[in-house]
């Protein structure tokens, strides 16, 4: 649980009044574009960074107050692995077990039951040098659990990983909470969130600007969506010029695509499209669409979700 948590560096406010709470089972996803705060929650949390106001408890023990104790029942997977390449998976839990102080019968136990739940039998004895990026991810997050942690704190657990390498970590995250762990998630990539998390919490410049389920999100956003396929570059540059004073509208340059926000159902849409057609601006495919957390972040927040966190402090 954290109680209107602050954090300055200096003249800047990293994070300003967030709260929250996580229950056992719970998924708590922490959203935010570059900058709002997140890693910096999770450092606090985590006592790697002292608080400036608020509190914070986990399992019952203070975080500022007892801090051994809050280390001894949580688990920690930051946004780079943080194993030795050069052990062997079931190596690199024997040291994390020994760091914990684990009795030898029990971390033996421990780790043999890790490497068969995670399915880590096939590469367990391999040097974490030859893994892919999805074995490396899944070992970083299974070493945070050899303590058998209350919390778990993953920050942007698959940012880099292709998608079966996400798709695995994904399904770590669920048997982990489905079990009873309580995970604080934060994450870039919005459909990772709309897929993992029970809870969402969306900050910017450190504080909350929402709260709520995915769902319930996508609803408040109360508007649909136009998308609009551009045939070229300089059509999209063409309909950028011609859209510039609408509010709502997005750029998705990549795609060659724009996505603009409709409070007024069809006759909207054929507006828009229309003003397009006038100007010559040649649109190979639109459709319009329900909401999606990507649109409940740039509606919240006005930037996209898709860039790097801060640099943590």
């Amino acid at each position: 649980m954290a109680n209107a948590l602050a954090k300055r560096f200096g003249e800047v406010v990293a994070v300003d009044d967030v709260s929250f709470t996580v229950g056992a089972s719970e998924v708590l996803g922490l959203l935010g574009p570059n900058g709002a705060g997140k890693t910096t929650v999770v450092r606090m949390l985590t006592t790697l960074s002292s608080i400036d106001s608020g509190s914070a408890s986990i399992a019952g023990h203070d975080v500022a107050d007892d801090p051994d104790a809050v280390r001894r029942v949580i688990g920690l997977a930051g946004q780079s692995a943080a194993v030795d390449e050069k052990l062997s998976a079931r190596e690199n839990l024997e040291l994390f077990a020994r760091l914990y102080k684990l009795a030898k019968p029990i971390r033996r136990r421990r780790i043999a039951d890790l490497i068969e739940r995670f399915d880590m039998g096939e590469f367990a004895d391999r040097p974490a040098s030859t893994y892919s990026g999805g074995q490396r991810r899944r070992l970083d997050i299974v070493a945070a659990l050899v303590a058998e942690p209350l919390a778990l704190f993953l920050d942007e657990p698959t940012t880099g990983l292709d998608p079966r390498s996400r798709a695995e970590v994904w399904d770590a995250v669920r048997s982990l909470a489905n079990e009873g762990t309580s995970i604080l998630l934060t994450t870039q990539y919005l459909d990772e969130a709309d897929q993992l998390a029970d809870q969402i919490l969306v900050i910017d410049k450190g504080r909350t600007v929402a709260t709520g389920t995915p769902e319930s999100l996508k609803r408040d956003v109360g508007r649909d969506v136009l998308e609009v396929s551009l045939l070229t570059d300089d059509d999209l540059q063409s309909a950028r010029r011609l859209l510039a004073s609408e509010e709502g509208v997005s750029i998705d340059p990549e795609d060659c695509r724009i996505d603009f926000s409709i409070t007024g159902g069809t006759r909207q849409s054929l507006d828009v499209l229309r003003r397009l057609e006038d100007q010559a601006v040649n649109i190979s495919d639109f459709q319009l669409r329900r909401p999606t957390l990507d649109d409940v972040f740039l509606a919240l927040t006005g930037s996209s979700a898709d860039e790097p966190e801060e640099i943590s402090r």
